[in-house]
């Protein structure tokens, strides 16, 4: 598999992807595709980065694993492809904006628009074998996503990292909060959010309140 990847980020990302454990991941992840119904497509393994320039990045969300329902993963943590049923994690997220911002719950689950705007949308292993979640977990993916984190602590300032649930939580480790701010709520999944530990965080409004301080373009949720 070849890494297609926006040069913005293959910049700072090439000695990464030149380490022996990447290209054993590769390997791995081609036998995946070649023998193995996997999401989401192979173009769109890399989606987060392509359609957010590390030059414009402001926010960061980190999910766990692609969805691995049919049609649902498009490279994008929470996000769906158009025409998809919304999953229950992308639904109450869309609720809490709704409540937070008083915006209409969309159409689509498509979070394209938010990654144009500049947010990594960035699961922390980026393939999953159909049906079976958590099946390219401990291959390498958390190794290269973890690293992701740590330059974009480095090479960048004022980023938002929004870390929802005990698994993202864990990445603040990989944070410099001295230069960035990091929001941390429940998951968004109906057994986090429906204990109280989601709705009502307001990280979007927050989110858009850092940046407008920071003289930083707001994101249109």
């Amino acid at each position: 598999m070849q890494v297609k990847i926006n040069s913005s980020w293959k910049n700072i990302l090439q000695s990464e992807l030149d380490k022996p454990y990447f290209k054993e991941l590769l390997k791995f992840v081609d036998d995946e595709y070649a023998n193995n119904t996997c999401f989401p497509k192979e173009e769109d393994i890399f989606a987060a980065f392509n359609y957010c320039d590390l030059q414009d990045l402001k926010v960061v969300i980190i999910g766990q694993d692609p969805y691995h329902g049919e049609e649902q993963a498009n490279g994008l943590c929470f996000s769906v492809k158009d025409g998809i049923k919304h999953p229950p994690s992308l639904i109450n997220i869309f609720k809490e904006i709704s409540t937070d911002l008083g915006k209409e719950i969309p159409e689509s689950g498509n979070l394209e628009k938010w990654a144009k705007q500049g947010v990594l949308l960035l699961n922390a292993t980026l393939t999953v074998r159909a049906h079976e979640a958590g099946s390219h977990q401990k291959k390498g993916w958390e190794m290269f996503t973890d690293q992701v984190i740590k330059l974009i602590s480095e090479e960048k300032k004022d980023v938002v990292f929004l870390l929802w649930g005990g698994f993202a939580k864990k990445k603040s480790k990989l944070i410099d909060k001295k230069k960035h701010t990091i929001l941390e709520s429940g998951h968004p999944s109906p057994l986090s959010a429906n204990r109280g530990y989601w709705f009502g965080n307001k990280h979007f409004s927050k989110t858009n309140l850092i940046l407008d301080e920071l003289h930083k373009t707001t994101i249109k949720w």
